[in-house]
């Protein structure tokens, strides 16, 4: 069962939350300096892997009784929220690109990077609690997936344009507010359900 609701909560909750991310400036490092084309095919499989595992985990959430897992959904939302707000910038980190430009160097290099930055990063932990909030891991996952790789089609072909015009705090407040209203909500069907 497919709902486009659902699928536009998660693309914007994550979308939002990746958005000021180092991944996001480490796609614009690599894009800049290989074929854009390379890179985002390395690094939409390692999205598309992170998204996978974190919807396992959001539905092996939805075993548990509906009232603990929205309890446990609104802190970890809550959590993330924080984490938003508190990150300090990101934007220092060197990332070594490949030597050789063909495609399989490209996209390896962004698809190992991404991999190995994003495991248990926010993204998937919000990935997860969206899975287990709404029981709907077909809808989440491909709003997730589709909120990644616009963040990384952004970092890698425009990210220095929007980064000209909108200021990184105010997404990450932006993103922070989403999901501190997703907690509250979460938090107030655990108690009155």
């Amino acid at each position: 069962m497919f709902s486009f609701s659902i699928t536009a909560i998660a693309f914007g909750v994550v979308f939002l939350a990746e958005l000021p991310d180092k991944t996001a400036l480490a796609g614009l490092m690599l894009g800049t300096r290989y074929r854009a084309s390379y890179v985002f095919a390395g690094v939409a499989a390692a999205f598309a892997v992170h998204v996978a595992l974190a919807i396992a985990a959001g539905s092996v959430l939805t075993l548990l009784p509906h009232r603990l897992v929205q309890a446990v959904v609104g802190i970890l939302f809550l959590l993330g929220a924080a984490m938003l707000l508190l990150k300090k910038d990101a934007g220092d980190e060197e990332v070594k690109p490949p030597a050789d430009q063909s495609f399989w160097k490209v996209s390896g290099a962004g698809f190992m990077l991404i991999l190995v930055a994003e495991f248990g990063d926010l993204t998937q932990i919000m990935t997860a609690n969206l899975a287990a909030r709404y029981d709907d891991p077909v809808s989440v996952g491909i709003g997730a997936v589709l909120a990644l790789w616009a963040v990384a089609g952004i970092g890698i072909l425009g990210g220095r344009t929007l980064m000209k015009y909108v200021p990184l705090r105010l997404i990450t407040k932006i993103a922070a507010a989403v999901m501190a209203a997703l907690a509250v909500f979460s938090l107030y069907e655990a108690i009155a359900g």
